[in-house]
């Protein structure tokens, strides 16, 4: 059998021929040719990949070897994707891949025993409400929501670094009390409820969302938190009672404010009746929303072909926001019904890995905290796949790897480091007992 960096290694062969063939396609239908161009980029970005397995090789040498190939492969047809619409943002793009590798080299480093998350969770999770909190102080809005700071030409998103730490602390507080919750619930009606003391952290957690529902206009991050936090108490638990009990509470939340606050009710009338002309025509109305449906429609089962959706006329977008919120449609125009299922299948082959990484893990915050990465994660893909298709609400997500955006990448980067310690670490582990795949 190949060696689990063996594995890697030749997992990124593939990749890296499936982005030169990916500008080459671009190429083709911009300039109708091909030139070294395409070679060229191919290569850089297989040094860039190469970079980071000698680096994996070093450092975790028992980490699982599918979870770096799947994030090279999505990254490059995010940096093809985006390379279609502007090859400035491109370029952009690509240095933001060499940040997060950095940052993800940094993690490793800095994070090798992963116990140390779990010692400061608390400084974690007031560190993850103030990054929340900064862009409403700022006035940082994007598309109507407080999600950026401004320093000087650059933006910057802290809710991308907040999810991960607000996970970091809910996997190490319910590895402290996980046993509680389970010793001391109450039933009523046959139903499982958890201690009254608990109810204050998970209101206390409930509120949070709300807050980035309501002041930050958030709802992606509000689904993704939340979710998590729903996901990893009923792994810590096994009751589902208290994961219904916790859905129920946020339903009523987004219930009450989408008829009591403005904004929410707009985007719920959006998502409701995406295709009202009223709406349609009206300024921060469901234009977006709809023409990403035109163009996943148009693209059919084989798609259009890459260059080939008109996202332009002129200097005005007829797909808003085509790099970032409606990169979606546009991919899903241009590869079709094949492209969209084989890139959910990457996803979901990735989310696998990441569930197998929890379930191998030995301690409790381990298998807590992969999970909960795994779930933010998977999260993260639902609500914008989710939004651009309308079932739910369209929100300012980025889709992983694959949007525009410098705080996405190097967010998930620092996921994906995180997920590698705890696989190598375990790994390491099982290896005397016969090994994992």
């Amino acid at each position: 059998m190949l060696s689990a960096r063996n594995r890697e290694l030749l997992g990124l062969v593939p990749v890296a021929l499936a982005t030169a063939a990916g500008f080459a396609g671009v190429l083709i239908a911009r300039e109708a040719q091909v030139n070294d161009l395409t070679v060229t980029y191919g290569a850089m970005f297989l040094v860039l990949c190469l970079v980071g397995h000698l680096f994996i090789r070093w450092r975790l040498p028992d980490a699982d070897p599918y979870i770096y190939p799947l994030t090279a492969s999505l990254a490059g047809i995010g940096i093809v994707t985006i390379y279609r619409i502007d090859p400035e943002l491109a370029r952009e793009q690509a240095q933001w891949f060499v940040i997060a590798l950095i940052a993800f080299m940094a993690t490793v480093v800095l994070v090798r025993d992963i116990s140390i998350l779990e010692r400061y969770r608390y400084s974690i999770a007031i560190g993850a409400f103030i990054l929340l909190m900064l862009p409403r102080l700022t006035g940082g809005v994007v598309n109507g929501a407080y999600l950026q700071i401004n320093i000087g030409p650059l933006s910057f998103q802290p809710t991308e670094i907040a999810k991960l730490a607000i996970v970091i602390f809910i996997a190490a507080y319910l590895a402290e009390t996980r046993e509680i919750l389970v010793t001391q619930e109450r039933r009523f009606l046959g139903i499982s409820f958890p201690p009254l003391g608990f109810f204050g952290p998970m209101i206390v957690i409930w509120a949070m969302a709300m807050i980035m529902l309501v002041f930050i206009r958030d709802l992606g991050s509000a689904v993704m938190f939340f979710g998590a936090f729903l996901a990893l108490l009923y792994v810590a638990t096994g009751r589902l009672s208290y994961v219904v009990l916790g859905l129920a509470m946020f339903i009523f939340g987004f219930e009450f404010f989408s008829q009591t606050v403005g904004h929410i009710q707009a985007r719920a009338d959006i998502w409701h009746h995406p295709l009202d002309p009223a709406l349609y025509h009206a300024e921060g109305g469901s234009y977006q929303i709809a023409q990403g449906l035109f163009t996943m429609s148009d693209g059919g089962v084989l798609g259009s072909g890459f260059g080939q959706s008109l996202i332009r006329v002129g200097g005005d977008p007829i797909l808003p926001a085509v790099q970032t919120d409606s990169i979606y449609a546009l991919f899903t125009g241009e590869a079709g019904l094949i492209g969209a299922i084989g890139l959910l299948l990457l996803y979901l082959v990735f989310i696998e890995r990441g569930l197998k990484t929890a379930m191998i893990a030995r301690d409790a915050f381990s298998k807590l905290l992969a999970t909960g990465l795994t779930f933010v994660f998977a999260l993260q893909v639902f609500v914008i796949v989710g939004g651009v298709t309308t079932v739910i609400p369209l929100t300012g997500v980025t889709l992983p790897f694959v949007s525009y955006g410098g705080s996405s990448i190097v967010a998930n980067f620092i996921l994906i480091a995180l997920l590698m310690v705890i696989s190598d670490n375990a790994r390491r582990e099982d290896a005397e007992i016969g090994g994992v795949i």
